[in-house]
């Protein structure tokens, strides 16, 4: 039976929020009904990055563990989430309804046969309609993915795919330091620059069900990624 305030679990879930009342809800219960089903020993981690709309306390009453990161930025709450895990095992995904946390056990799997860090690819697997922007899907990532490739030398497609698995022990070894979304490729780039088990997971990718604005801005953010790829070193 899974125990979701089980001290020290086999896994946390951990997602980054920011005013996600809408979607948050439903990203917790798909993982809830995972977890039983799975009959597997995991905490649910939500991070919360300032949110002033009520996520936090509708996380505390569904039985989520709830942490405050004062820095905003994406990798600021990855890193405080992180850092605050218990499980050995650490499976991070947003919270906008756009990853399907029921299809996490080849995250799990890969993981328990001793991979250090998985990542999904949404390209390998199936996309709905409408869930990524054109210039995103057909330019954007492609093209980044495809730098991040050549300059930390690893196959991995999609650099940006925020459904991800690792050790914990792995990931906090590698003292990331990114605060903004250049924290997913500096991730890659650190594990891949490492000595450590890496597989690429084709996921199901849909269109988020969020009401309002996108946390990504896609100049901003792409300039961040590609100063990163090209110096190795956050954009402060």
């Amino acid at each position: 039976m899974n125990q979701v305030s089980n001290y020290n679990p086999e896994f946390t879930i951990l997602m980054p929020c920011l005013n996600e009342r809408r979607t948050l809800p439903l990203c917790i219960r798909e993982i809830q009904n995972f977890l039983s089903d799975a009959d597997l020993s995991a905490e649910i981690l939500v991070a919360d990055n300032g949110s002033t709309d009520g996520s936090p306390a509708i996380a505390r009453k569904m039985g989520a563990r709830v942490i405050s990161v004062a820095r905003q930025g994406y990798g600021n709450a990855l890193t405080g989430g992180i850092n605050a895990a218990r499980g050995r095992y650490i499976i991070m995904g947003d919270c906008d309804y756009s990853y399907d946390f029921s299809g996490l056990q080849p995250f799990v799997d890969t993981l328990r046969e001793g991979y250090d860090f998985v990542v999904g690819n949404r390209f390998s697997g199936t996309m709905e309609k409408h869930a990524m922007p054109f210039l995103h899907r057909y330019l954007g990532i492609p093209v980044l993915s495809y730098l991040g490739r050549k300059r930390f030398h690893t196959f991995i497609y999609d650099f940006h795919c925020g459904l991800r698995g690792f050790s914990t022990n792995a990931i906090r070894s590698l003292h990331l330091q990114c605060t903004g979304m250049e924290f997913a490729t500096e991730m890659i780039a650190g594990f891949a620059n490492g000595n450590h088990e890496i597989k690429e997971l084709p996921i199901n990718f849909r269109r988020d069900k969020r009401k309002g604005a996108s946390h990504l801005r896609t100049f901003s953010d792409g300039v961040r990624h590609l100063y990163f790829i090209v110096c190795k070193k956050p954009l402060n």
